[in-house]
């Protein structure tokens, strides 16, 4: 028998999964979406290559502590007051790049942007997992690592192709992003709220990443995974516009921008392929794509062919998101309910230390080394690291 508070809560459930879904996809166009414009900004503005390094060293440091500070909030006052909040965070911040003129109103919407970010990545993962349909289990495990790398696929090409054929892109993109971004922030109330309040709010927020013993020890066994895939992104996302411009001779925005969305938009078909795949074959084939991925990315630079190097992104991109789902599989099922928020917190500080640390410390070498120097470096870290984690997964535990 449904009770009749059941009964509208089952109702709202699938429309709440597809809010859930949707509102992360937008938040991960808004992580990609400026990242065409920093050349042109570089440009006008007439900043060094140590100082966007340091802009996108604030996005990943401000989101890391807010993780690390609020990564189990929503576990205690519920998911929808922390999204909301994350949502007109967004909405601010891309007001201030819209409208930036200086380094600093740069470095202050990145920073903004990245407490956001931090806000919404373990609070909205864990309420696509609570508002899973029940006719439809480990859903939720797939869509979470489809949605996000769709995201970033969508911002880098539609921010790209404004910039290169319209006259007014900044307008464009971060005037829309920031009406989509207050939409969300008041349609998020209209989910059900999966989280009950409960005790123990003020210790929550003494920095620490914690991770639920039930979910200790597929977590340990998914970190090598999870950091060489979040590595080879940070490559691609850090290096790969310049390396198309500087070194491969490709001056279009969109051709820049194809870079990133081939990686995370084969990465999010990647993850809908192996949505019934084991947990530990799909990671074993996504470490090993990245490996070979990235050897490839290195043939292609050496070669000099833009187009050879797209094709690498393709590989690279397959393990990208072949790998971050047999991690999402392996780990989601462990958490309870009101541990979600905590544990996927953990999942997303390491995500974005493999991302930002390889990242900014390219940005800093690649002046003194020189640009492809540099990426044969961090490449060839990320494929012993991916090779590293393919062999931990083929020869370790089998489940």
């Amino acid at each position: 028998m449904v009770t009749v508070a059941a009964a509208p809560l089952r109702t709202r459930r699938v429309p709440g999964f597809a809010l859930a879904l949707a509102a992360v996809v937008a938040m991960m166009i808004g992580a990609s979406a400026p990242s065409p414009f920093y050349p042109v900004l570089q440009q006008e503005l007439g900043f060094s290559a140590a100082t966007l390094t340091g802009i996108f060293a604030v996005y990943a440091v401000a989101l890391l502590v807010a993780l690390l500070l609020t990564g189990s909030l929503s576990d205690h006052i519920g998911r929808r007051p922390v999204v909301s909040a994350g949502f007109v965070l967004l909405a601010i911040s891309m007001v201030v790049f819209w409208h930036a003129d200086s380094v600093p109103l740069l470095f202050t919407a990145r920073v903004v942007q990245g407490i956001a970010t931090g806000l919404l990545m373990s609070s909205l993962s864990a309420a696509v997992v609570d508002l899973e349909p029940a006719d439809r289990p480990g859903s939720a495990a797939t869509l979470n690592s489809i949605s996000p790398l769709a995201g970033l696929a969508v911002g880098a090409v539609v921010a790209g192709a404004l910039l290169e054929y319209t006259s007014s892109a900044l307008a464009e993109v971060f005037g829309g992003l920031t009406a989509v971004y207050v939409l969300l922030a008041a349609a998020i109330w209209l989910l059900p709220e999966t989280s009950e309040r409960r005790e123990g709010l003020v210790r929550s927020l003494t920095p620490r990443v914690g991770i639920p013993a039930t979910a200790r020890a597929p977590f340990l066994r998914s970190a090598p995974a999870l950091f060489a895939g979040w590595a080879t992104g940070g490559l691609y996302l850090s290096l790969g516009a310049p390396i198309v411009a500087r070194e491969l001779g490709r001056s279009n925005h969109l051709q820049q921008g194809l870079v990133v969305t081939v990686l995370t938009g084969i990465g999010a078909l990647a993850c809908f392929a192996f949505r019934d795949q084991s947990a530990r074959r799909t990671t074993i084939f996504g470490t090993t794509a990245l490996a070979i991925g990235t050897t490839l990315t290195l043939v292609a630079l050496a070669a000099g062919s833009y187009w050879w190097f797209i094709a690498a992104a393709v590989v690279a991109g397959s393990g990208f998101g072949a790998s971050f789902l047999g991690i999402m599989r392996s780990i989601t099922p462990a958490a309870a309910p009101h541990e979600r928020g905590e544990l996927f917190a953990a999942v997303f500080a390491v995500s974005y230390l493999a991302f930002g640390i390889p990242a900014v410390a390219a940005g800093i070498a690649s002046p003194h080394l020189g640009l492809a120097t540099t990426t044969f470096i961090y490449g060839g870290l990320v494929v012993a690291l991916s090779g590293g984690a393919a062999l931990l997964r083929t020869f370790g535990s089998k489940d």
